[in-house]
């Protein structure tokens, strides 16, 4: 890097007090300051000392921010004739004053702030910046904040430039010129650091569902918190990731030093983690200091939804406050109480919807206030913001499951979400959902352990025949699947099903088999596709006679995929729940001409007893060890 004391002999101008410097700002101007971990602290509290020197030196200027983590007391009492402070995201420190009424919060989707700001729709007049060392060419790097700080240099009346030795100087379009600076100020100090909440058992949970929709060689985008926070770490062992995000965390930095992510795959970009602004540890700032496999861009590239639609293979995982059972979801209000901001969660849910196998994911804790309130409510607070519309969902996750919801009526997703919702809210969320009339009426639930879905039990097989699939308990969900499943049947196997001519299947029989008492009876689903697009291709169930200790047992294989050894799957399978649960065996009624379904019986490991009336066999089916 080029000396200081050089460049202040050639540009003696540039360098002026403090003092001298603010002597620049006038009433009714509008002052920028830079973003978060990137805030020029030595500026800021020098504007500060400054206007309590000279309380009339200016009044009413705006202090226009993205984000504020350092000392931030623009929305005092005691400076509101001089200042009043406008953010585009609500922080932690402005909260209270926003919502007071004290300062003002500007909702925009971030990738449209650098717009505003180029058409003096948002007109800067001074700039307070912080930046790397100047070096032999004359440049200094915006570092770890170029978001919509790139457009304020390019628009301010006057720069001022914090430079800072801490500043790591960063790949990609963060560059700006001496000559295009007003003011130098050299002054090293630390950056700010930002250590999001540590991780629990539920966001490690959420992490491990979150963990099962990426696939190696994916790109991937998170937002904010400890839940997105908890998917990165969840990802250690994928290969080839890429990322295109607003956010580059400590998590993503992790990724890359393990070689999880490499950007090999990406589809434009390549070779580049490509983000807008960082808020870290001292160590992520080395890290990317001089790292030619990171890039940070403008917030108008990184976060346009045409730009994030070129991705393919694109998964954006962000979090909400609340979603409600009709799919809407708040990002950034508590009802009427601003919270956070618009900021760029919009832009990639809708960008990565618009990728090719693109996937959204909305990760939310099922609880808040310390499990007292649930997030899965009836409908939004009134004076909540839709950060997402009923449009734009796709996967919710929380520590209790996966609800993919994107195509599905009102109905099945607001029985989705119920599902994944904490168990003791479960039985509110239906009663609310009837009096909405978002739910069948007579719904069918079970609540505790007798409808606590057993998660454990699900795996993955391969038949004798080779064929892939997904074994696992019913839902209460799963209703519309198994509809489609049992009308896919030929007469012939509804015939065996049911040993009856049954042609129609209700609503209220399709509730007894995916609503059901887990401590009473047990149906397993074999399916195949992914978890957007899951088919069941076979059912086995058993219902316990406690009479006798045993269990009623019946199948169904999907006409095309009979003969691929599913049924002799569910057998063995349903064998191992029953007897984990300590029941002596099952009995079944077949229809004689089903050789088949008799035929898989005998080949099971059963003593059996069999007896034949009417032409049905009855069938005693013993354990043995």
């Amino acid at each position: 890097m080029q000396d200081l004391d050089e460049w202040r002999s050639r540009h003696p101008d540039k360098y002026a007090s403090t003092e001298d410097i603010f002597s620049h700002i006038h009433r009714g101007d509008t002052i920028f300051i830079g973003s978060a971990c990137a805030e020029p602290q030595y500026l800021v509290k020098a504007l500060i000392r400054f206007v309590q020197n000279k309380p009339k030196a200016f009044f009413g200027a705006e202090v226009l921010h993205i984000r504020s983590l350092g000392v931030f007391p623009f929305a005092d009492e005691k400076f509101q004739r001089n200042f009043r402070h406008n953010a585009f995201f609500v922080g932690d420190n402005t909260r209270d004053a926003v919502n007071k009424g004290l300062a003002d919060y500007t909702p925009v989707f971030l990738s449209r702030v650098p717009g505003l700001i180029r058409r003096d729709l948002v007109r800067i007049d001074i700039a307070l910046i912080q930046t790397s060392d100047i070096d032999e060419h004359g440049y200094m790097s915006l570092g770890i904040s170029v978001d919509i700080v790139k457009a304020a240099t390019e628009k301010a009346s006057v720069i001022v430039a914090q430079v800072n030795s801490e500043m790591p100087r960063v790949h990609g379009d963060t560059f700006i010129h001496i000559r295009d600076v007003d003011f130098v100020v050299p002054y090293d100090e630390p950056l700010l650091e930002y250590e999001p909440p540590g991780e629990s058992a539920v966001t490690r949970k959420i992490g491990s569902y979150i963990a099962r929709l990426v696939k190696d060689g994916d790109t991937i985008q998170v937002g904010y918190g400890s839940i997105p926070n908890a998917a990165i770490a969840s990802l250690q062992d994928k290969k080839h990731l890429g990322v295109h995000t607003e956010y580059l965390n400590s998590g993503i930095i992790d990724l890359m030093r393990t070689g999880a992510v490499d950007n090999t795959k990406k589809a434009i970009d390549r070779g580049k983690t490509v983000a807008t602004f960082c808020m870290g540890r001292k160590g992520d700032y080395d890290y990317i200091r001089n790292n030619p496999a990171i890039e940070f861009r403008a917030v108008d590239y990184t976060n346009n939804p045409l730009v994030i639609a070129q991705h393919e293979n694109m998964v954006a995982v962000n979090s909400a406050l609340e979603i409600d059972l009709t799919g809407q979801a708040s990002a950034e209000s508590l009802g009427k109480r601003f919270y956070s901001g618009v900021g760029g969660h919009a832009d990639f849910m809708r960008g990565v919807a618009l990728a090719r196998h693109g996937r959204t994911i909305l990760a939310v804790q099922s609880t808040a206030g310390g499990g007292m309130i649930s997030r899965i409510v009836p409908f939004l607070r009134e004076g909540a913001g839709a950060s997402l519309n009923r449009g734009d969902v796709q996967y919710v996750v929380t520590e209790y499951g996966i609800a993919y919801i994107s195509g599905k009526s009102i109905r099945e997703r607001a029985m989705e979400l119920i599902n994944i919702a904490h168990p003791k809210f479960r039985p509110w969320l239906i009663e609310e959902a009837k009096k909405g009339g978002l739910i069948y009426q007579d719904q069918a639930y079970h609540e505790g352990e007798k409808g606590e879905y057993p998660e454990h039990l699900e795996q993955y097989r391969t038949t004798g025949k080779d064929l892939a699939v997904f074994l696992r308990p019913v839902k209460i969900t799963d209703e519309h699947r198994l509809k489609d499943f049992l009308y896919s049947l030929s007469d012939e196997s509804l015939y065996r099903r049911f040993v009856s001519p049954r042609k129609e299947i209700p609503h209220e029989y399709l509730q007894t088999i995916s609503a059901i008492d887990y401590t009473e009876q047990m149906m397993i689903l074999a399916t195949t596709g992914e978890a957007d697009n899951e088919q069941i291709v076979g059912v086995g169930q058993y219902v316990i006679d406690h009479k006798t200790h045993m269990a009623d047992v019946a199948f169904a294989v999907r006409d095309d995929y009979q003969n691929k050894g599913i049924g002799a799957e569910l057998i063995a399978y349903l064998t191992y729940i029953a007897k984990r649960q300590g029941l002596l065996g099952f009995t079944a009624d077949v229809l004689a001409e089903n050789r088949a379904m008799l035929n898989l019986f005998h080949k099971a490991d059963f003593d059996i007893k069999e007896k034949i009336t009417a032409g049905i066999y009855d069938l005693v089916m013993t354990f043995r060890n």
